[in-house]
């Protein structure tokens, strides 16, 4: 197996900009098997879709390069490390919102995982992950704090038949 790196690597020499176009169905299926593990080795990604170990490490670096991998995770079972509850929390914007200051206290808390921007109601919904409700609760009032929340929404998540696509295809 090759050692991958944390992130995306700059390239001594830069390679052209990658755009949807210059996406084909060989890195579509390159991107969907280092999807479903992202350590799986040049040759064995060579075999599945038919290439060398070096064209494939090619395409991988120009993908990295491209910016369209963004970086190699290792997916944690929440609860293995003791963060039982899983809350998705809407936030509601104040007439004094404030996006980046707002950006900035909400990534400031650990227990906020995941921020999307959102239309409608909610301007932003966040994934949090704590230890128990009270924690959650503290969360959700530090959350309330935030210059240019109005207030928040909650939903507790009972549980999770799946997160994000790994090794599933659509």
């Amino acid at each position: 197996m090759v050692p991958r790196p944390e992130g995306p690597q700059p390239r001594p020499h830069a390679l052209p900009q990658t755009t949807e176009d210059d996406i084909d169905a060989v890195d579509e299926q390159l991107l969907a098997l280092l999807q479903a593990n992202g350590r799986a080795s040049y040759a064995e990604l060579a075999r599945q879709v038919g290439l060398s170990a070096p064209a494939v490490h090619e395409r991988v670096g120009k993908l990295e390069t491209a910016g369209v991998i963004t970086g190699y995770t290792a997916v944690v079972d929440p609860s293995a490390v003791g963060l039982g509850v899983t809350a998705l929390v809407g936030i509601i914007d104040s007439d004094e919102v404030d996006d980046v200051g707002m950006l900035e206290a909400m990534s400031a808390l650990p227990q906020v995982q995941d921020c999307w921007r959102t239309a409608g109601t909610e301007g932003y919904v966040l994934k949090v992950r704590v230890t128990d409700i009270p924690a959650l609760e503290d969360t959700i009032n530090a959350l309330n704090r935030v210059r240019g929340v109005s207030r928040t929404r909650t939903t507790v998540v009972l549980s999770t038949k799946w997160e994000g696509r790994h090794g599933r295809t659509e």
